[in-house]
């Protein structure tokens, strides 16, 4: 890996890593040559980029101390803002580039995602973007059949956050890391697109290889919970509630919700004590 590539991984990861994230280096030009033009990122092939992912660990290192602290203002979705936050975190530590983050949610106006998460994590080589195409003699016909991303470590147990893109740093000479393919036989590949598609409730396409890590209890009652009830399990609000960043006192005041999602789940994240359409991230 180039010494520029090295010094600028080790600073970003010397932000992100205590607190449960994943970093990866990657060239633009990996990105765009998978897709058509229309999502292509426009800068130079060579332009250095970072894709960041959460591990497990996330939920106990970043999202609860950062509930506990004042970063909260006006609350949309707590574990996207734990991520901008640190995202951020990183923009600060190098001020001297240039830089972009495009969280993994974004959107152009036309609805367009202005990042391809999976696809951008395959080409880092942080994780293997698992599609139909990587079937042979598919059995699903006329289906749709959404790919997912598996790590080789944490399997489907962690999230892609974003890119950090440096406009103006090009590495041409970086060598490209080929993910590792941790699920080759054909019948699993169908388990696992199958699990992933028709039976995500269950938690079970996550473990396509044996996990160092899963989530929590916590974490997996957090993802299953509707989004509109997440704030009421966290013990933020009710959903219909908005703190006013003029009463801090609000945002450490701990409601347990009268039915929990999971009984094993009353009270775990009281800002009072130390530490998707899918399940979740």
């Amino acid at each position: 890996m180039e010494p520029q590539v090295t010094d600028l991984k080790q600073k970003i990861e010397d932000t992100l890593c205590p607190f449960g994230f994943e970093v990866y280096p990657f060239q633009v030009a990996w990105y765009n040559a998978l897709l058509p033009p229309a999502f292509h990122l426009h800068l130079p092939g060579p332009t250095l980029a970072f894709l960041v992912l959460s591990t497990p660990a996330m939920f106990d290192r970043a999202l609860k101390p950062f509930l506990q602290s004042c970063h909260l203002q006006s609350l949309t979705d707590p574990v996207d803002q734990c991520v901008a936050y640190h995202l951020d975190r990183v923009r600060a530590s190098l001020p001297e580039l240039q830089m972009e983050v495009i969280a993994d949610y974004e959107v152009h106006p036309n609805r367009r995602p202005k990042i391809l998460a999976q696809t951008a994590a395959h080409v880092a080589g942080a994780a293997y973007y698992y599609q139909r195409q990587d079937v042979e003699a598919d059995p699903w016909g006329t289906q749709h059949i959404s790919g997912v991303c598996i790590h080789p470590q944490f399997g489907g147990w962690f999230a892609i956050r974003g890119v950090v893109l440096l406009p103006g740093v090009e590495v041409p000479d970086l060598p490209p890391t080929k993910p590792l393919d941790c699920v080759p036989a054909r019948a699993d590949r169908i388990a696992l697109l199958e699990g992933f598609n028709f039976h995500w409730r269950d938690w079970a396409y996550r473990d396509a290889v044996t996990p160092q890590e899963r989530y929590s209890e916590e974490q997996k009652a957090y993802f299953s919970t509707p989004p509109a009830q997440r704030l009421a399990l966290l013990g933020l609000a009710q959903p219909s509630e908005q703190p006013s960043s003029s009463s801090p006192d609000l945002l450490l005041t701990t409601l347990i919700p009268s039915k929990p999602q999971n009984p094993r789940t009353q009270g775990w994240l009281s800002l009072r004590t130390s530490p998707p359409t899918t399940p979740g991230p």
